[in-house]
C-alpha cells in the first residue's frame, strides 16, 4: 500500500487496525466500510447502495461504543438483580435518548434514582476525545464526504483501494483532517 497524504506515518498499531478493517470487510456485503481501533471492529456499516451510508451506519455504532466509556453512563445506578445484558440495553438507550413515554416509563425501572439525560452537547464534547480510528473501505471512496463523516468519529487512519476520479479531492479532504491514508489498490467488492 502506498500512503499518499501529508501525514504519511503509520505507527504498528494504525497498520494492525487497517488491516484487521480490511480483513473485516472482506467478508462482509458491499459496499462496507468498518473502524477499528486496538486491534478491534468498533464499527461496521455493510450492505448499502452508497458508500457514505456505510460510514454512517458504522459510525453510529462506532459513537455507541465509545460513549459507553462516557462518565454518565459508567455511573449509572441500577438497581440490583438488573442482569448484564439489560445493563448494556439500558446503557444503549441511555446514549441513544430516543424513547417513547411508555418505553422511557419502563426503562426508568431499571435505575435505584432516575439518571440526568445525556445530552448532545454532552455526547459531542466526549466524542471529541476520540482519536486513532482506523477506517476501512472495500473499495474506492468515490467522494469526500465518506472522510468528512469519519472525520467526526476519531478517525486518523484511512485504507481503501484508490482508483476513484475523485482520488484527489479524497486525498486534499484527508490532508484537511491531518488523516493518513493508504491506497491498497486492492478491492474487496463482492456481492
Amino acid at each position: 500500500a502506498d500512503v499518499v497524504t501529508s501525514v504519511s506515518e503509520l505507527s504498528e498499531g494504525a497498520k494492525r487496525d487497517l488491516l484487521v478493517g480490511s480483513i473485516s470487510l472482506k467478508y462482509t456485503q458491499s459496499n462496507s466500510v468498518g473502524y477499528a481501533i486496538n486491534g478491534q471492529m468498533i464499527g461496521v456499516g455493510a450492505g448499502q447502495q452508497s458508500r457514505v451510508d456505510c460510514a454512517k451506519l458504522a459510525g453510529r455504532k462506532v459513537k455507541i461504543w465509545y460513549l459507553r466509556q462516557h462518565p454518565k453512563v459508567l455511573g449509572l445506578k441500577f438497581k440490583s438483580g438488573i442482569k448484564r445484558q439489560a445493563r448494556i440495553n439500558a446503557r444503549v438507550r441511555y446514549i441513544e435518548g430516543d424513547f417513547s413515554e411508555i418505553e422511557k416509563k419502563t426503562w426508568e425501572t431499571q435505575f435505584e434514582e432516575i439518571p440526568e439525560p445525556l445530552t448532545e452537547e454532552e455526547k459531542n464534547e466526549f466524542m471529541q476525545s476520540l482519536t486513532g480510528v482506523a477506517l476501512s473501505s472495500d473499495a474506492f471512496f468515490p467522494f469526500r464526504d465518506s472522510i468528512d463523516v469519519a472525520s467526526k468519529l476519531g478517525v486518523s487512519f484511512v485504507a481503501q483501494a484508490g482508483g476513484s476520479v475523485q482520488d484527489t479531492q479524497v486525498i486534499e479532504a484527508c490532508n484537511e483532517y491531518n488523516m493518513a491514508m493508504a491506497m491498497t489498490k486492492q478491492r474487496l467488492f463482492h456481492h
